[in-house]
């Protein structure tokens, strides 16, 4: 029989839980759909819509600042606020993309039931869309940033350590998508996961210095959370905003951040494209 020219071809388990990115980008604009509908879905009914993205960071900055600072009195150096909510920033577009992707499966069975595309569409739609999230919130927090450097006596040294923040962003992104896709896997089975991973990310916020100074703890245990990827990331974005003086700025374990980064995410993917071939028969 002649071959005939096909526009897709979609043949059996060819993934292994390789990365099919060819594959990806032929399919990029229905991840900008997927973006566009996450993000409509996001404030879908609710009064104040897409305000909430600013509204939610503000209100977290503001409750740390009176329960971490005010009543626990504990001292960050620069400004609290801008601390809290540099913190709050970068620690909301981390546990956004483990929370919403973690839960992949499960929000989207009835459209992977019936319809063929790569599965791995849909939890870099969240990545994106949480990227939106976390751009808007970023400039607002630089708004307040440049009006506390202006118009305060504020010591604050921007330096050329905010070079990394593109870098620092990837690595946020890959780590949040690698954690996810590996819980999005294990919670086809195990449906408790989605509830103890929620409230495990809360937890895990506290061993990253989100609501305090990581030069505050005792110099010989600092390297115990250190090993949190999070933790060189988070205090590289305050060295490169606030200064040496306010952060601690380690070049060895900002590589390990990197390598552990992308060393999950690469799990996550072999994971989710093993699973993402039966996992219409467990679910």
């Amino acid at each position: 029989m002649k071959d005939q020219d096909w526009d897709i071809i979609i043949s059996p388990d060819t993934s292994k839980g390789t990365f099919q990115l060819k594959e990806l980008l032929r399919y990029k604009d229905l991840i900008l759909l997927f973006v566009k509908r996450d993000f409509i879905s996001l404030y879908k009914q609710t009064i104040l819509g897409p305000l909430w993205v600013v509204i939610q960071p503000v209100l977290t900055t503001i409750t740390f600042y009176v329960v971490f600072n005010k009543i626990a009195k504990i001292e960050t150096g620069v400004d609290p606020l801008l601390f809290y909510m540099l913190g709050v920033t970068t620690w909301t577009y981390f546990a956004d993309c483990i929370n919403k992707t973690s839960e992949t499966f499960i929000a989207n069975q009835s459209i992977f039931g019936k319809v063929y595309f790569p599965r791995l569409a849909t939890p870099i739609s969240l990545v994106i869309t949480n990227l939106i999230k976390f751009a808007i919130q970023f400039a607002l927090f630089l708004l307040i940033y440049l009006v506390f450097f202006f118009v305060t006596e504020q010591d604050l040294s921007p330096n050329l350590y905010l070079l990394l923040i593109p870098f620092l962003i990837l690595c946020m992104a890959a780590l949040g998508l690698g954690v996810g896709l590996i819980i999005a896997s294990m919670t086809i089975k195990y449906r408790d996961l989605r509830f103890l991973i929620q409230f495990g990310i809360q937890l895990a916020m506290y061993i990253t210095p989100v609501v305090y100074p990581l030069n505050a703890i005792n110099a010989e245990s600092r390297w115990v959370l250190q090993l949190n990827p999070m933790t060189n990331i988070i205090e590289s974005f305050k060295v490169g905003f606030f200064g040496l003086d306010y952060g601690v700025m380690d070049f060895p374990f900002l590589a390990y951040s990197f390598v552990f980064a992308f060393c999950i995410l690469w799990i996550g993917m072999k994971v989710f494209g093993r699973v993402e071939r039966t996992f219409m028969d467990s679910i």
